[in-house]
């Protein structure tokens, strides 16, 4: 029994170093982190699982290396930041793979990027014609930009010459019942407002709401608890 209650501890505890860990790291998803952030990230992982595994192992083992391997994350994050020429050998540079409707076979075989391959992250962005395409760029992070020539891209209001109105950023004001009431207080909405409006769609209780959000317009949106199930 004891055995198990100091498993269950050592999991939480190194739960949460892996967590703040990747809070100081940043906010990136997988798919957006650079290859030596990816690297750290994986040894982080692997790290943090031996003590879990190896029953000879402490907690230090893996907390000491875990911390040296954020700082040095954090250094390079600082320089790549500080300093262009450098961020380049670190991060590397993003490459052009199409151009004017044209693949860069150089450019390709360069990046280890296959024709199928191309051709596949091309129609995940709904291009099924690489002739379609003014420039394609395989950015550091291993994800492809794609820019369409200009006769293909969606047309615009401002194409078409059309004014339109300013669209800010959705406040969320109740979420799952629970009332947000520190993003109330920042952005200046009174509670008296939301109560009229509430009352006025026939909500009574904040409870009652599933979630609702208010627009750089003063427009409410509110969805009821029970109203949407499917």
């Amino acid at each position: 029994m004891e055995h198990i209650l100091s498993l269950i501890l050592r999991t939480f505890l190194l739960y949460l170093v892996v967590i703040v860990s990747m809070r100081l790291m940043g906010k990136r998803q997988i798919g957006q982190l650079q290859p030596f952030e990816f690297a750290v990230a994986i040894m982080i992982s692997e790290l943090a699982a031996l003590p879990l595994t190896e029953s000879d192992r402490k907690l230090h083992h893996a907390i000491i290396p875990i911390a040296v391997l954020v700082v040095c994350q954090l250094l390079i994050s600082l320089i790549s930041i500080r300093s262009v020429r450098l961020r380049g050998y670190i991060c590397g540079k993003p490459a052009i793979l199409v151009r004017n409707g044209r693949m860069l076979e150089k450019n390709m075989r360069k990046e280890m990027c296959t024709i199928n391959e191309l051709l596949e992250q091309l129609r995940l962005q709904n291009v099924q014609n690489v002739n379609d395409v003014e420039y394609a760029v395989l950015e550091t992070n291993g994800q492809l930009s794609v820019i369409l020539k200009s006769q293909k891209r969606p047309v615009t209001p401002e194409d078409l010459n059309i004014d339109t109105k300013y669209e800010g950023y959705t406040i969320d004001l109740i979420i799952d019942g629970r009332l947000m009431d520190r993003t109330m207080k920042s952005m200046n909405i009174s509670r008296e407002w939301l109560d009229q409006q509430l009352r006025e769609k026939g909500v009574t209780d904040y409870r009652m709401v599933f979630y609702a959000s208010v627009d750089s317009s003063g427009n409410l949106f509110v969805q009821k608890k029970g109203e949407c199930l499917e």
